[in-house]
């Protein structure tokens, strides 16, 4: 399919449409992943390479052979792959969760490329018979594959030949929930790098739509109680639905305002805080494509969806978390803002010497899916990674010598000046607010 990205479209009349400092909604469970690299660290003889050390410490450290350490790490991904086969399973747990962590901060299209028939039958295997933090470490892997191999053929080829098995697990209601909810975000991801047919963006659309639109009901009414077990599915599920309508052509946007507007308010009142701003984010989103098609749309029910985006963004029930309330009130007020008419917040990234502007809610849903999956490795890909370079406009990756890093280093001594500054002056901005003479001036 075309690689044309409206998170990508040049900003209008010189000026950014931002998808300001939001908080990203982090889908996934935390404490399932962490029971998994537990699981990784403590594994059997069966996979010596995992007894000796962690992959982040495989991965760490300022070799002077760079050469030298690229081949190690090479040798110890190497064991990590032949262990993807081994009969026990922790042990092919703890593959994974290395292989997870490898891919995530470094790039090595070059040796996935000579061995990614290899990696696709053993993820296959992965999915068809492992259980739980099995398939959802499966899943997690083929994401970060298809991240690192990008959107040509080879790319193309390992994803048409592991969706099924997506789509199989994600639509299972008796499968594990952290699975499903892993199978979600790789559908959406490698999806939105790797397919080419509109066929394919259409039909993982419709899977990402039916596993949501199950909490919604169609009268318009409350939506419907759902297992608090579900909620982080429900919300990987509508976040890589909300990455693909960034692909979407506009003929079938028209239809999908038409069907979802409507329902995604139900959303709003869930318990969950990460499905209430997910739904909220994913609403903005839609109405900047829907004033991408028509400069004047005008929602029928705006004024009861102001209304409940209002006293979401002023939340003050102590019942909620205090990080769980601040949290909700920044993203729902920028959501409120834009929904009223108002430009986005514009939020700047900096890595390296260079900088990210996200501009606009698409884009900063295609930041967030990528930053989710990535983690920590994020600055590293947004530097060496040509796909992402390529998404976000950032143009070819830069070749920097020695001499020019030390030149833009900044000293320990001036950054100490410079925070000596800058806290001297945040004194006397508070002080004076505080004084209650400012309140006679």
């Amino acid at each position: 399919m075309p690689r044309t990205r409206k998170g990508n479209a040049p900003p209008k009349s010189g000026q950014r449409r931002g998808g300001g400092a939001r908080c990203s909604t982090q889908a996934h469970s935390g404490s399932s992943e962490d029971e998994a690299a537990s699981e990784a660290r403590s594994t059997t003889s069966e996979c010596p390479s995992l007894l000796s050390t962690t992959a982040e410490d495989s991965l760490g450290g300022d070799a002077v052979d760079e050469q030298g350490q690229q081949e190690d790490l090479e040798e110890k991904l190497k064991e990590y792959v032949d262990c993807l086969t081994n009969k026990s399973a922790k042990t092919r747990q703890g593959a994974l969760e290395s292989l997870r962590l490898a891919l995530a901060s470094r790039l090595l299209p070059d040796f996935l490329l000579e061995r990614r028939l290899t990696l696709a039958d053993a993820l296959e295997k992965c999915l068809k018979k492992g259980k739980g933090e099995e398939q959802a470490l499966a899943a997690a892997v083929l994401g970060l594959l298809c991240v690192q191999l990008g959107p040509g053929p080879k790319g193309e080829e390992l994803f048409r030949t592991l969706q099924p098995l997506l789509v199989s697990v994600l639509s299972d209601s008796t499968a594990s929930p952290t699975a499903r909810l892993h199978c979600a975000s790789t559908l959406g991801l490698g999806c939105y790098v790797a397919a080419a047919d509109i066929q394919d963006l259409v039909s993982c659309l419709a899977c990402l739509e039916g596993v949501f639109s199950q909490s919604c009901s169609t009268d318009g009414s409350t939506a419907p109680v759902v297992s608090a077990s579900l909620h982080g599915l429900l919300c990987a599920a509508l976040q890589a639905w909300g990455l693909l309508l960034t692909l979407c052509p506009s003929t079938h946007i028209s239809h999908i305002l038409d069907r979802q507007l409507p329902q995604l308010p139900q959303l709003l009142s869930s318990e969950n805080v990460n499905l209430r701003i997910a739904a909220g984010e994913t609403i903005a989103l839609l109405f900047e494509l829907a004033r991408d098609l028509e400069e004047e749309f005008v929602y029928e029910d705006m004024e009861a969806l102001c209304g409940t985006l209002r006293t979401l963004a002023t939340d003050s029930n102590k019942y909620r978390a205090k990080a769980d309330r601040r949290r909700q009130r920044s993203t729902f007020r920028a959501v409120l803002h834009f929904v009223e008419g108002g430009e986005c917040e514009e939020e700047m990234i900096r890595f390296g010497l260079e900088m990210l502007y996200v501009d606009s809610w698409a884009r900063h849903r295609i930041y967030a899916a990528f930053k989710d999956v990535l983690g920590s490795g994020m600055h590293h890909h947004l530097q060496n990674n040509e796909l992402l370079r390529d998404i976000f406009g950032l143009g070819p990756v830069l070749v920097l010598d020695a001499t020019t890093l030390k030149a833009y280093k900044v000293s320990r001594f001036e950054k100490h000046l410079y925070n000596a500054a800058a806290f001297k002056a945040r004194t006397k901005a508070r002080s004076r607010v505080r004084d209650k003479r400012a309140d006679i001036l």
